[in-house]
């Protein structure tokens, strides 16, 4: 056509024999073949029509291809045209996904948390804590690893787990922590143990009782809170490394009783009932604080930890947040 090849004449004399394709040429590309005008695209983009026109014909230039006829009545894709215009939509989308992901990588709305537990999360803070997260942060993977006290201290600083929750007499760590909530000490007893007729259980009745302690989680940090509430080793101990659940189902066959946490509570056990531990003060409460790592710099645990400090306001940290 004779219009649109004075214009290509006088236009690509000058044009760069080669160059990067950039996104914004893809974008105007797509622009002008909707409104089929290049001056009510150029409108659009609130850049001038010269400027729009020069540009499509650098980038035809850099294709080796003509992507638009360009007659009075307007300018409309050609086949090339068309088929790069699809393919450019399909680059844009991408660009953005991309885009967006790393945006929200970078707020820790995607990625990875792995936290070192050490309760049960059949009810309780921290339960709910966990549930708050992955619906604020659905994209978040989010990994546990269960463990005692020193354990999950050694994994924070070999940089294993990104943050741990341990009863706060555990372990000493001279990174960063967070008071949150505290939990009260039950006991699971057989539904036909003498001490399940009694509201509350005092430390001394467990002083002749078969006492089964876990190897994990706050095992260790329940044998030592028995021996200062009697003064004395239990006359038996029973331990297994086996999980919680498993622990409650040996108190349901009647094989001991269980220290455990309010948190433990929101299951169901067949012959299984909870008593709250209590001595002279009354209920016995164990204080919980998250540990973390303050050079660890994963988004998503900053997240984490923002969400926390919004659910515990009130409760002090021994030092600032990261």
């Amino acid at each position: 056509m004779i219009f649109e090849g004075q214009i290509r004449s006088q236009m690509t004399q000058s044009l760069p024999q080669q160059g990067v394709i950039e996104v914004r040429d893809l974008h105007w590309a797509i622009v002008a073949a909707q409104y089929r005008s290049l001056r009510q695209a150029a409108e659009s983009l609130s850049i001038k029509q010269s400027t729009l026109s020069r540009r499509l014909l650098a980038l035809e230039h850099r294709l080796g291809a003509v992507l638009f006829e360009r007659t009075n009545g307007g300018t409309r894709p050609t086949v090339e045209g068309q088929e790069f215009i699809e393919s450019a939509k399909q680059i844009l989308e991408y660009t953005q996904s991309i885009s967006e992901r790393l945006k929200n990588r970078s707020r820790g709305e995607v990625g990875r948390l792995t936290i070192g537990v050490h309760v049960s999360l059949s009810a309780g803070n921290f339960r709910a804590t966990l549930m708050d997260f992955h619906r604020r942060f659905p994209e978040v993977e989010t990994r546990l690893i269960d463990g005692t006290g020193d354990r999950l201290i050694a994994d924070l600083a070999s940089s294993m787990i990104d943050i741990a929750f341990i009863l706060e007499r555990s372990s000493r760590w001279d990174g960063n922590s967070l008071s949150v909530w505290n939990e009260r000490v039950v006991v699971a007893l057989p539904e036909d143990h003498p001490l399940a007729t009694h509201d509350v259980v005092r430390w001394e009745d467990l002083r002749q009782q078969p006492l089964l302690l876990p190897q994990r989680g706050p095992g260790p940090d329940f044998l030592k809170l028995v021996i200062s509430k009697l003064g004395q080793d239990p006359c038996c101990l029973l331990r297994h490394d086996v999980a919680l659940d498993r622990f409650l189902t040996l108190v349901g066959v009647g094989w001991g009783i269980l220290l455990a946490l309010e948190g433990a509570t929101g299951g169901v056990y067949p012959g299984v009932t909870f008593r709250e531990v209590h001595d002279i003060e009354g209920a016995t409460r164990l204080n919980f604080r998250v540990y973390w790592r303050p050079m660890n710099a994963n988004p998503s645990l900053q997240a984490f930890l923002s969400m926390l400090r919004e659910r515990y306001p009130n409760v002090p940290s021994n030092r600032p947040f990261a």
